[in-house]
C-alpha cells in the first residue's frame, strides 16, 4: 500500500544536496515503512540552511514533493496562502492518483483549503491528524475552522487526548516519538537517576513567549539566593527571534543559562540525560508535545501547563506537576516546590512515569494505525 502524508513539515537541502526534514516528522514517517510499501510526502521546502534539528529520510522508498512555503501571522502572510491554494492543490491532486490513501496532517494554514477539497472532492481512502489543543477554547479561525470541519465527516480523525464529547470517528492517538531501544536506554538512565542536592532542568521547544520561555527565566530570577544555589543550571533547547532577548534577559538572573540551540535528536536526549526536572510553561495550542514523552523516558519530571490533553497524562504529584494558572508567579512557587523535593519524593515520581514510555514508542503507533485506522477506511 502507498501512503500520500500532506503536511506544512519544513524541508530543507543540505550541503550535499540531500533533502532532510524537520526531524520528530521525519523520524515517525521513518518508521511508517513498517506499515506501507512506499510514502509520498508532500510538504513545504525553504532555501536556507538546515538546522540541527532536520533530518533525512532512511529509505528511498519515501520521495518528498515540493509545495510553495507558505503560512504566518500577518494578513499578507495569510493571503498568501490562499493565493498559493490552487497550486497546492494541484500538486496533490497530481499525487493523489498515485497512492492508495492519504493522511492530511493538521491544523495549518494549507488546511483551510486541503480539508474542505480532501473532503468533498476526491473519495480516496485516507484519515486526518489534529496535533494542535483538540478541546481549545477560543482558538483562532482557521483552527476553528478545520476544527469543525473534522467533526463533521466520515473520514477517520486522530486527535491528541480523550474527550466526553468527541465524535465516533475522532480517535485518541498517541503521538510517536521513541524506539523500543529508547525505552530500554531510558529504563537504565532512570537507575541512575537520584537527587544530588542541586537540580538541572530543561526546556525543549521553539524559543518564544508563547512557549514560557520568558516565563522561566523570570521565574528563576525571582527565587531566593539560597534557593538559587539548589540549581545546577537550565538548559533552553531550541531557536526563535527572541533568542538574543531571552540571553540579555537571563544575564542577570543568578542562574546557570544554557542556550543550546537547536540540537540533533541524539543531542536533545543527551540533555534529558543530564537533567531532572522538564519544564513546558507553555499558553500556545498544544495537543500534547512529544518532546513531554522523551523527557519522562529518560527521567525528567514534567512541570507543565494544565492545557488540553495534559492532564490525561500528568498526574499532580503521581508521575509530575501541573500548572493550573500559567503565569511567573506560580511558576516560581512550583519550582520552590521541586528544589525541596526529596529523594523518595522523585523517586517515586520516576518510577510511575516509566509506564507511559511505551504508549509512545512506533511500534505501538504503527499497531493502531493498522488495527484502529486502515480496516476501516
Amino acid at each position: 500500500m502507498r501512503l500520500a502524508i500532506i503536511s506544512h513539515t519544513e524541508h530543507y537541502t543540505n550541503e550535499n544536496g540531500n533533502i532532510v526534514g524537520w526531524s520528530p516528522t521525519v523520524n515517525e514517517i521513518n518508521h511508517l515503512l513498517d506499515v506501507f510499501d512506499s510514502i509520498v510526502h508532500i510538504a513545504m521546502h525553504y532555501d536556507t540552511a538546515p538546522p540541527l534539528s532536520t533530518m533525512k529520510y532512511n529509505s528511498d522508498k519515501i520521495s518528498f514533493v515540493s509545495i510553495p512555503a507558505v503560512g504566518g501571522t500577518t494578513l499578507l502572510d495569510k493571503f498568501n496562502v490562499l493565493w498559493q491554494a490552487p497550486k497546492i492543490i494541484k500538486i496533490v491532486f497530481k499525487v493523489l492518483k498515485e497512492v492508495d490513501c492519504f493522511q492530511l496532517r493538521t491544523p495549518t494554514g494549507i488546511g483551510v483549503f486541503l480539508i474542505p477539497y480532501l473532503t468533498f472532492f476526491t473519495k480516496k481512502k485516507g484519515w486526518f491528524k489534529y496535533a494542535g489543543n483538540w478541546n481549545q477554547k477560543k482558538p483562532p479561525l482557521g483552527y476553528r475552522f478545520q476544527r469543525f470541519m473534522l467533526k463533521h465527516q466520515s473520514r477517520k480523525v486522530t486527535i491528541n487526548g480523550h474527550w466526553g464529547d468527541q465524535p465516533k470517528h475522532c480517535i485518541t492517538f498517541e503521538n510517536p516519538c521513541l524506539t523500543l531501544e529508547d525505552v530500554n536506554n531510558g529504563r537504565g538512565i532512570i537507575k541512575q537517576k537520584h537527587l544530588k542536592g542541586q537540580l538541572s532542568f530543561c526546556f525543549v521547544g521553539r524559543l518564544e513567549k508563547e512557549k514560557g520561555v520568558e516565563r522561566i527565566i523570570k521565574a528563576f530570577t525571582l527565587l531566593s539566593e539560597t534557593e538559587k544555589l539548589k540549581v545546577k543550571v537550565v538548559h533552553l533547547v531550541g531557536d526563535g527571534e527572541n533568542t538574543h532577548q531571552f540571553e540579555a534577559l537571563s544575564n542577570n538572573s543568578g542562574i546557570h543559562f544554557i542556550f543550546h540551540g537547536a540540537l540533533s535528536r541524539d543531542g536533545v536526549f543527551e540533555v534529558y540525560k543530564q537533567s531532572e526536572i522538564f519544564l513546558l510553561p507553555s499558553t500556545a495550542s498544544e495537543g500534547f508535545p512529544k518532546v513531554i514523552a522523551e523527557a519522562m523516558n529518560f527521567g525528567c519530571i514534567p512541570l507543565v501547563s494544565d492545557i488540553s490533553s495534559m492532564s490525561h497524562y500528568i498526574k499532580p504529584h503521581i508521575n509530575g506537576f501541573l500548572l493550573n494558572s500559567v503565569n511567573t508567579q506560580n511558576l516560581m512557587t512550583y519550582l520552590q516546590t521541586l528544589i525541596s523535593l526529596q529523594e523518595h519524593e522523585y523517586l517515586k515520581l520516576l518510577q510511575v512515569q516509566q509506564k507511559l514510555s511505551e504508549m509512545f514508542t512506533f511500534s505501538y503507533y504503527n499497531s493502531r494505525i493498522k488495527n484502529d485506522i486502515l480496516k476501516s477506511i
